[in-house]
């Protein structure tokens, strides 16, 4: 009988917060033991050192002239370890340690220590991982773990890199992947099926032991991994995985579970610190898949990375990585001069200096180059442009940060990054570069910049498809909900209605229903805000009467865009004082402005026009003036009514016309109003609006109250983060507290009742067509415009069988003959979805009802309000 194959190995690697615990190596083991038993493998486990050690021993290394403190430094090492062994772990520090405490003190008093000898810095740096692992090894055992120990300096030998230094080839190794049925033989040959090494050191050419550098223990177990051929190399550490964004930067990042080699470098490069990027190419080489797993939670997915997922296009990450040095060099003469570009990065090379990105133009030439591959110092700045100067004019611009798109097919994707080129056209961008492998998009701008924009910029990507999160092979839940309890989710008002919600839709759909009760939950939140003096609905968002009504008893004032509007206000609320009332139209006829000022309302100017041509209208009367502070946002660029292309609000160089045509026309400016997008979270948006409004009052001299407008945004997936209305609130106390002389008013719309509302449908069809399955309803843009208009997105659910689980992804269709009719894309409905089953599509209670058309005839939903 041939000899049974050996076990592959599993490779599992743990980080220095790991293993400064005891509960955490009991951890270790236990994954040890279930790993080995689930998948029938050995376990091959790769350490760091304890938490803190390795810069502890690097401050070692850097007071080295000082004989004494070098020697106290070791002692405090040694105690440290001796603590953690018998106070943690409960074990003979003498027993375990005690021949590693002995080399420590030795390389302390080593005679290469005083010139600070490159392998000496190796060998001291090595101590970290071989008293973790070593502690490690004796504590599984004492728990009763057949385990063995080994030394990675005994299998990691390192390789030769062109154009290394020697501290780089002490201090920053590569090491060979490269393996034979001999080495793997040798390494099969190790009696226990578990084993414990370290991460970080190898073995140099001369026998001497050297470092693999900034996250040398992912490195480590690729290389391990790589050399043995695994059957994958799990990465444990304290986070789920690679995430959409950095998501203690941006909370509703979405944790990817699934990538390629490729698409997984790209993220790591660029700014992601979960894993190293260095340690991918050996498991790629090697055909080896990582696994990304979090210690606390072994139960979450995770993040697999191998050659075998399936190409997705779209952008799987957003990156950003702070510190960028941007060196600009400018020439006249580089125009079709042979060798310029080579003179220029000659100069690079000799001072060590690896480039980044690179950005090009007839006479200039801008590269990056970022901290954390190169030791960027003012001393080697100064010393670079001085010898750059002999060629070219140079201006070093810093601190920047790069923010980077990353994903598959990025050329494709440039019609859906409108919004991105948008947001980025408001700030300086100092360079764009695009990957020539098409997987990544790069914006270098000012560093302050990048935290307040990249929670921004992630939303903007998911809204416009180009960040492909309905792709359930790849995107897996939020950072958000993954810190929630399992099945945990933001409570709606319709979920407790259900059984109600069906009846009405049995009586037909399509069909609008408000919750009044939500309606006034929210106006009650905003009548908390003390700062403001006076709060307008915006009734385009839905001028339902039981809606307009319940405002009003609440204490809120109304605000009306047209004449038919203010009609209507009035027939609801025939005994409204029309001082509660504000009109703000866009380009309306003179009809129409003669009826508001005849009512007695607010009426608000945002051109000369009116004004120039109308003057006997405004005689004798109060007015407001919308400004245009030159800016927009919003959540797509068609709800953002500022700036240049925007048709909304005067210029603010414009205003001391404006002004002087009022005088003109005998008319007072009392107030100023901008508004200037909708669906904003950003709550330092109000701040911006308000002091370009107090400024402009202060020139006019006339102007008693400001009104910052509305455009509040509402969590419309149901993973992402609400308003935080505390920080708004916060926000306007302090913009009352600056300037008190001004009243402060505020007409938000959406907010108030977007949540409120409700759009039934009734299924009609299940259609698969060339692997798209598509459900039917008996309506579509006709009944709800948002998503055909902007691709907005609302969550839709099957109420019917709302408890039953998601099924495959499907496309939710309306009837009407426009390839645009679609609510929602790859939503993940039941499979049992079928014809008559009741469709609820949530949030619709703003700007649903008001633009519902006939369009092919279709007739206009039912609407109804549950008291």
């Amino acid at each position: 009988m041939p000899a049974a194959a050996p076990a592959p190995w599993i490779v599992l690697k743990f980080g220095g917060t790991s293993v400064s615990k005891r509960s955490r190596w009991d951890t270790i083991g236990r994954l040890m033991r279930e790993t080995a038993g689930r998948d029938g493998a050995r376990v091959l486990t790769v350490v760091s050192a304890l938490s803190g050690v390795t810069n502890a021993l690097q401050a070692l290394i850097d007071g080295h002239a000082d004989a004494g403190a070098t020697a106290a430094a070791a002692e405090a090492l040694v105690e440290r370890h001796e603590r953690f062994c018998a106070d943690e772990l409960g074990l003979d520090p003498q027993a375990v340690l005690g021949a590693r405490m002995q080399a420590l003190r030795a390389l302390a008093a080593d005679p290469r220590r005083a010139a600070a000898a490159l392998d000496w810095q190796a060998e001291v740096l090595a101590q970290g991982e071989l008293c973790s692992s070593t502690l490690g090894a004796a504590y599984l055992r004492a728990q009763g773990l057949d385990i063995g120990w080994t030394d990675a300096r005994d299998w990691l030998r390192t390789v030769s890199i062109p154009n290394q230094g020697e501290w780089a080839r002490r201090l920053s190794v590569s090491c060979s992947t490269a393996s034979d049925d001999a080495l793997r033989a040798r390494f099969a040959a190790q009696p226990h099926a578990l084993l414990l090494s370290q991460g970080f050191i190898a073995r140099a050419d001369d026998g001497g032991t050297a470092i693999l550098g900034r996250g040398g223990s992912d490195t480590s177990a690729a290389y391990f991994g790589a050399l043995v051929g695994a059957r994958r190399v799990e990465i444990w550490t304290d986070v789920p995985g690679m995430f959409s964004a950095n998501p203690r930067q941006v909370p509703d990042a979405r944790l990817l579970t699934r990538l390629d080699y490729e698409e997984a470098q790209e993220i790591a490069t660029t700014g992601a610190k979960v894993l190293h990027p260095r340690c991918i190419q050996p498991c790629r080489d090697a055909g080896v898949p990582l696994w990304i797993r979090d210690t606390d939670r072994p139960e979450l997915p995770g993040t697999e990375i191998c050659g075998s997922a399936a190409p997705v296009p779209g952008v799987k990450a957003l990156s950003s990585r702070r510190g960028i040095v941007l060196v600009s060099m400018e020439s006249i003469g580089m125009w079709q001069q042979v060798g310029f570009t080579a003179d220029v990065f000659e100069r690079f090379k000799r001072h060590g200096l690896s480039i980044d990105l690179i950005g090009t133009s007839q006479t200039n030439i801008t590269v990056s180059l970022d901290p954390s591959e190169n030791l960027v110092s003012s001393n080697v700045l100064e010393a670079l442009c001085a010898d750059l100067a002999h060629v070219c004019r140079v201006k070093v611009i810093a601190p920047c940060a790069a923010i980077t798109l990353v994903g598959r097919g990025i050329r494709g994707l440039l019609h859906r990054l409108t919004e991105v080129w948008s947001e980025f056209g408001r700030e300086r961008v100092h360079l764009i570069s695009q990957s020539s492998n098409d997987l990544n998009l790069t914006f270098v701008v000012d560093e302050e910049l990048a935290d307040g924009i990249m929670p921004r910029l992630h939303g903007l990507l998911i809204a416009s498809g180009a960040m492909p999160v309905d792709e359930t092979a790849v995107f897996g839940p939020s950072w958000r909900r993954l810190g929630l309890p399992e099945g945990a989710r933001r409570e709606a008002w319709w979920m407790a209605r259900r059984d109600d919600l069906l009846d009405r839709a049995a009586a037909g759909t399509p069909r609008y229903v408000y919750d009044l009760d939500t309606v006034r939950a929210r106006a009650r939140g905003l009548a908390g805000i003390a700062a403001v003096d006076r709060r307008f609905f915006a009734i385009k968002a839905n001028p339902h009467p039981a809606i307009l009504r319940v405002l009003a008893e609440e204490g809120s004032g109304l605000e009306c865009v047209s004449a038919g509007e203010l009609a209507h206000v009035f027939a609801v609320l025939p005994d409204l004082d029309p001082g509660r009332v504000l009109f703000t139209p866009s380009f309306a006829p003179r009809a129409e402005y003669a009826d508001a000022l005849a009512r007695g309302v607010h009426v608000t100017v945002d051109s000369v026009a009116p004004l120039r041509d109308w003057p006997e209208l405004f005689a004798g009367r109060e007015i407001t003036l919308r400004i245009d502070p030159g800016f927009g946002s919003g959540h797509h660029e068609k709800v953002r009514t500022g700036g240049k292309g925007a048709k909304f609000g005067l210029a603010v160089d414009a205003v001391p016309a404006v002004v002087a045509a009022a005088a003109a026309a005998g008319a007072r400016i009392v107030g100023l109003h901008a508004h200037i997008g909708s669906g904003i979270h950003d709550t330092a948006h109000w701040r911006e609006v308000h002091a370009v409004l107090a400024s402009t009052a202060d020139e006019i001299g006339t102007v008693a109250f400001l009104d910052i407008g509305g455009g509040l945004g509402i969590a419309y997936d149901p993973d992402a983060e609400a308003f935080d209305l505390a920080a708004y609130a916060r926000e306007l106390v302090e913009m009352k507290a600056a300037r008190p002389e001004y009243a402060l008013w505020i007409e938000p719309g959406r907010w108030l009742v977007a949540e409120a509302g409700v759009l039934l449908l009734t299924a009609t069809q299940v259609v698969d067509k060339q692997g798209v399955r598509r459900v039917g309803a008996d309506a579509g843009m006709n009944a709800l415009l948002r998503p055909a208009l902007y691709g907005a997105f609302h969550e839709i659910v099957n109420l019917s069988r709302l408890d039953a689980p998601p099924g495959t992804p499907v496309d939710v269709v309306g009837p009407i003959c426009e390839s645009g009719d679609v609510l929602g894309r790859r939503r993940r409905l039941p499979d049992a979805t079928r014809e008559g089953d009741v469709l609820l599509v949530a949030d619709a209670g703003a700007y649903g009802m008001v633009m519902a058309n006939t369009y092919n005839q279709r007739a206009l939903p039912v609407e109804e309000a549950l008291a």
